[in-house]
């Protein structure tokens, strides 16, 4: 693992907007399905897929989902009925009212808050499948009141068998009653413009590959999206009381994602630096998914030395990673400096881990450096806003004229005369 100063790294990420040949191939798959409904969706599931589908079986049934629980283990419907339990009372912590404010003129202001009608969730099945993403999309609109949650995920994430049980019987845990086996490019287009057996949604959330994230950009604007998320990341804030073997493995937890994941450790300590760099070295002799963990940390991962805490603060607030772990004396003296993170995780029990399966807090963060001005996917995500304005004739007759003043001076005399026709009649005029 590379040891080096703060001000030699330069990690910078691009944004992922794919190659010329993806986009072309995306825009074709989206256009297709836009057009054609359900022949399109069925025809790139048999290319991409390599699963033949007809309109009918597209939907998941209820005897499968009563199966999967069968395949499952006890120990894991334990461990995400506890979970969905966590995730679901953080959650319901951030649930707004509407709210109204009558002023003493008699006018009312306000905001109405309603739930989006539909969202879709994409849940993926490439490298990994990941059962604990569906709660974190779900549970949160399910607070925020969407009565209509629909799953989608490609018809083999469980192999040959079909679609991993695991996958659907956290669906079925966290209430989703519609869920359709298809995945890709195609997914994302059904649920933006509806097919004849998969309706339209308002919002589409969840991370896929490259195709899957192109497939939102394409489509944002005519539904609503999470984000394009980027590879997962983890810095790691520590001094030189923390534990080597606690650093590496959490390290390791991040990079196992995926080749392009990246995991650093800021330190003002030395020692420590080589001794993380030294355990990360011998627990990767013995991790399952060896390779691509050792891709992302040779590719992407580092110890940054740094004079001081404090300039390890900053060094973390410029990355503004996904995730950041403070494994210092008092972790709490460090918090009200650090600005941009998407989760923090404070003292060495507080492992990533904690908050990507069970604590509560979402795990779907921003990425890439995109904590700046973006948070964690949240209850307000599944919300939209109506201003609401009630103006009282005596608050009309005293602000009208200021009123005529703004919009004539943007030209826009029709504004004015809206106003104007109101103020003569109640003058007489």
């Amino acid at each position: 693992m590379r040891i080096m100063r703060a001000e030699q790294f330069g990690l910078k990420r691009e944004v992922e907007y794919g190659t010329p040949e993806q986009n072309v191939a995306v825009q074709e798959i989206v256009e297709a399905v836009r057009t054609e409904g359900d022949a399109a969706l069925l025809r790139y599931t048999e290319q991409h897929d390599r699963v033949k589908l007809d309109a009918v079986s597209l939907r998941v049934t209820q005897e499968e989902i009563d199966a999967a629980y069968g395949l499952v283990d006890e120990a894991f419907l334990t461990a995400i009925r506890e979970a969905a339990v966590n995730i679901r009372v953080f959650h319901e912590k951030q649930l707004r009212n509407s709210w109204m404010d009558l002023q003493p003129d008699g006018t009312m202001l306000g905001q109405i808050m309603r739930p989006l009608k539909r969202v879709g969730v994409y849940v993926p099945g490439g490298k990994a499948a990941y059962p604990s993403s569906v709660l974190m999309n779900v549970i949160p609109a399910q607070v925020a009141g969407v009565p209509e949650i629909v799953m989608v995920t490609p018809p083999a994430t469980g192999g040959k068998e079909g679609i991993d049980p695991y996958i659907l019987v956290a669906a079925a845990e966290s209430g989703v009653k519609e869920m359709y086996r298809v995945g890709g490019a195609q997914a994302i287009a059904a649920l933006a413009y509806g097919t004849a057996t998969i309706a339209p949604v308002d919002k589409i959330c969840g991370p896929g590959n490259i195709y899957v994230a192109l497939a939102k950009r394409s489509v944002f604007g005519a539904v609503d999206i999470d984000s394009i998320a980027g590879p997962s990341e983890i810095v790691v804030l520590a001094d030189e009381g923390a534990d080597a073997a606690y650093i590496a493995a959490d390290l390791l937890s991040q990079a196992e994602h995926d080749e392009m994941a990246s995991a650093i450790l800021v330190t003002p300590s030395q020692q420590l630096a080589q001794a993380v760099a030294d355990e990360v070295e011998r627990q990767l002799q013995t991790l399952p998914r060896q390779a691509i963990a050792r891709s992302s940390i040779d590719s992407y991962g580092a110890v940054l030395i740094v004079d001081s805490l404090e300039e390890g603060i900053d060094v973390v607030n410029s990355l503004a990673p996904e995730h950041l772990e403070v494994l210092t004396s008092d972790p709490m003296r460090q918090l009200p400096l650090i600005q941009n993170a998407g989760a923090i995780f404070l003292g060495p029990y507080s492992s990533e881990p904690v908050g990507d399966y069970f604590a509560g807090p979402n795990h779907i963060i921003p990425t890439n450096g995109t904590a700046r001005f973006s948070s964690p996917v949240n209850v307000d995500d599944f919300l939209k806003k109506s201003s609401l304005i009630y103006y009282s004739k005596e608050a009309l007759m005293a602000n009208g004229e200021k009123i005529m003043t703004l919009a004539r001076h943007e030209g826009l005399e029709g504004h004015a005369r809206a106003i104007e026709i109101r103020l003569q009649k109640e003058r007489g005029e």
